[in-house]
């Protein structure tokens, strides 16, 4: 059979081998887009070094007896078994971190989601400077968490500026019962912003014309938010509010430095008792299967959070 009657693509195969053979193809593996998985590895190995060596060191930690007595020969220390995580489900002040951490995940998110939602539909309309306003919007969530801490530190002080704003003598927000108001407070000024990123984000993608043909029909704005905003953006609004909650749950750095250590009991969250546990009481065995049932806790959600994700990526599914 002559060249002239095979394809272009199969005369080229036949040209290239020897002997007219067709030439075998390398293997290669693609994924989905036909991109090689060879181009993964930097970011799996670096995955692999920075978070699961650190968690299987962490998971064997909370299976042994180590304090600051046997640190240096952690490797040989005595296997323990369960006795650490028995120990910790058996605290009384652990269950009260995570009731502490619980409630002020949720009453953040509860209270921040609405004003990131207000404030995202108030831009979401043209006006002059509303380049500048989305922007000062921003302002509370991009400051680092050190540094709002640090300043609402000086702001709750018994003579600071939040007491003579609310002409209170000496009310103190840092210690007591307070403590733990004040600190949900200075979480919902740092974080509402993302709420307000992730409803700004789906309101862009709102088609014009239902605005309009809500115009039309003398629709007012309540309706338009109940029938149209909503509707439309509930995918982004679950995952903003999913992340939103973990996140608070998980927050170390605004409690810490906020009040300290010891912190009060008002305002022990999950976070800082395991960072108390491990590095000031030097109980590394019972602080490492403290971080284990907390991630158990985190993973709990995983299912919504992967299925709001999987929404988000296809809105036509139900």
């Amino acid at each position: 059979m002559s060249n002239q009657m095979l394809t272009p693509g199969a005369a080229a195969d036949l040209s290239a081998a020897p002997g007219g053979r067709p030439k075998r193809g390398r293997r290669r593996d693609y994924v989905a887009g036909g991109r090689p998985l060879w181009l993964m590895s930097p970011t799996l190995v670096l995955l692999v070094l920075v978070i699961g060596v650190p968690f299987l060191i962490g998971a064997y930690i909370s299976f042994i007896q180590l304090d600051q007595y046997n640190l240096r020969t952690w490797v040989s220390s005595p296997f323990v078994g369960l006795r650490n995580y028995s120990h910790s489900l058996s605290a009384a002040l652990l269950l009260h971190s995570i009731w502490i951490s619980l409630a002020f995940a949720v009453l953040t998110t509860a209270f921040g989601a609405p004003i990131g939602f207000l404030a995202a539909l108030a831009v979401n309309t043209r006006f002059r400077g509303r380049g500048l306003v989305r922007s000062l919007f921003l302002v509370p969530y991009v400051l680092p968490s050190f540094v709002t801490a640090t300043v609402w530190r000086f702001i709750l002080r018994p003579d600071g500026v939040f007491n003579k704003v609310l002409g209170l003598h000496n009310m103190q927000w840092l210690i007591g019962p307070h403590s733990f108001w004040a600190l949900v407070l200075v979480d919902i000024w740092a974080s509402w912003p993302f709420v307000y990123m992730m409803t700004l984000a789906g309101l862009q993608a709102i088609p014009d014309e239902l605005y309009e043909a809500a115009d039309v029909d003398g629709v007012t704005w309540v309706k338009k938010i109940a029938f149209i905003v909503i509707p439309q953006i509930r995918h982004q609004l679950l995952l903003g509010l999913l992340l939103s909650t973990l996140n608070h749950f998980n927050n170390f750095t605004l409690p810490f430095v906020l009040f300290g250590t010891p912190a009060p009991n008002d305002v022990l969250t999950l976070q800082v008792n395991i960072y108390q546990t491990s590095f000031q009481d030097f109980s590394f065995g019972l602080g490492s299967a403290m971080s284990v049932l907390s991630l158990i806790l985190t993973l709990i959600p995983a299912f919504f959070y992967l299925r709001a994700s999987r929404l988000t990526a296809a809105p036509g599914e139900d």
